[in-house]
């Protein structure tokens, strides 16, 4: 009789270190999700920083070219092959966009004058 609780006892040991090793896997992929989760908000946020402010420089009468050579350094430092443009529509309202190399590529710019499978932040301003 003692012979087989002793097997039973390894099976339940067998049993409970699957359980954790399952459950440890579980959170270490959350962990990463959560991670690149993080990591596309920041880049958003620098993103929409950099728009905002290209935007006020261009409708206060700044040198468009000056502005944009000076925040295109700025976002290439700040975001994975960050780039700056500026496009005028037909109404008189102009957009400026940022735009950065996403490693997920799952939201991919609709603006046109963006990289192709870039993520982008654009505002659109009148003067």
């Amino acid at each position: 009789m003692k012979r087989a609780q002793h097997g039973i006892s390894l099976i339940e040991v067998m049993v409970a270190l699957t359980l954790t090793a399952v459950t440890a896997l579980g959170l270490v992929a959350v962990q990463s999700a959560l991670a690149r989760g993080e990591r596309a908000a920041l880049l958003r946020e620098r993103a929409t920083l950099i728009a905002d402010s290209v935007a006020q420089s261009v409708r206060g009468d700044a040198d468009r070219a000056a502005t944009v050579s000076q925040w295109q350094a700025r976002a290439s430092s700040m975001l994975p092959a960050g780039d700056v443009a500026i496009s005028d529509r037909a109404d008189g309202v102009r957009v400026a966009t940022v735009s950065w190399r996403a490693d997920d590529r799952s939201d991919p710019c609709p603006e046109p004058q963006a990289k192709p499978l870039a993520s982008c932040i654009a505002v659109a301003f009148a003067r």
